[in-house]
């Protein structure tokens, strides 16, 4: 039985009533199979499993879709119910904000200016004040987030280190469309043709990923990336299309790397990535 809070005091008591571990997956909601493989990944690692749902309006730019964002929790306790979540806690924005804007928030250092901190300034700023709001309430031993937010993913694990948060932070790995498009509760605005623009993102990084395996160097694989995204469908503008380090710092790059890419649809701005590993400087 999945139960629903929405305020503090009832989210205190659910979470004093547990025992053993506890697994936190954090959303905005909207959800689809890839959070529900976040689900299922926090059941298989934890005793108990907290979802929390809340659409921040920290990280929404002013020309962003807050507004427009999905808002579907009915459909989201279904799949919460049938993932096994102990509790969903789905507050308010007041219950979140009391005060209103927080005056202090979390502030993520150079890596959250660059690649969507610089396409969306601001926007890890929110991100990493609700998260740790969202620790600090729930303490839970472990929180997951999925791979296809790399950066992220990148930022709350270098958040915890740094403020010495008492957690573990898992990355899933992005669930895909059998077509290879990654899972996304944005996907929902794209329409037909957008559909099939937006393979341009992950073809960009299937092409990559092929010039890795093949031995070839990293500008090789970006240019290789860049030629497959501009031979996608027409109706993809790229933003973004790089190759770094897994930690996202800045250097020349060997070994383990990460393909990451950004691309507005239509109206609809959708983000990508993928693990490679580019053969060793001879």
């Amino acid at each position: 039985m999945t139960e629903l809070v929405r305020t503090r005091e009832d989210l205190a008591k659910a979470r004093a009533a547990m025992t053993g571990s506890l697994g936190v997956v954090m959303t905005m909601g909207a959800l689809h199979a890839g959070h529900e493989t976040l689900l299922r990944a926090a059941r298989e690692q934890a005793d108990h499993v907290l979802v929390t749902i809340f659409v921040n309006p920290l990280q929404f730019g002013p020309n962003e879709d807050f507004d427009r964002y999905p808002r579907t929790l009915a459909e989201d306790l279904a799949i919460c119910r049938r993932a096994g979540a102990d509790v969903v806690f789905a507050p308010s924005r007041e219950e979140m904000y009391p005060e209103g804007q927080p005056r202090v928030r979390v502030d993520p250092g150079p890596l959250g200016e660059d690649l969507e901190g610089q396409s969306r300034p601001g926007f890890f700023h929110g991100v990493l004040t609700v998260v740790l709001k969202l620790l600090q309430l729930t303490r839970p031993d472990l929180t997951l987030f999925g791979e296809k937010d790399y950066q992220q993913l990148t930022l709350v694990r270098r958040m915890a280190r740094d403020l010495d948060v008492p957690v573990r932070v898992v990355g899933v790995p992005t669930v895909r469309e059998p077509d290879g498009l990654a899972l996304s509760s944005r996907n929902r605005y794209l329409s037909p043709d957008e559909r099939k623009a937006a393979l341009s993102l992950s073809a960009a990084l299937r092409a990559g990923a092929e010039a890795a395996d093949r031995g070839h160097d990293a500008g090789e694989v970006l240019a290789g990336a860049h030629r497959a995204f501009g031979a996608g469908a027409p109706g993809a503008r790229l933003d973004y299309l790089v190759l770094t380090d897994p930690d996202l710092e800045p250097g020349p790059v060997s070994g383990p790397a990460r393909l990451l890419v950004a691309a507005w649809v239509g109206n609809t701005r959708l983000i990508d990535n993928a693990a490679i590993r580019l053969a060793p400087r001879s």
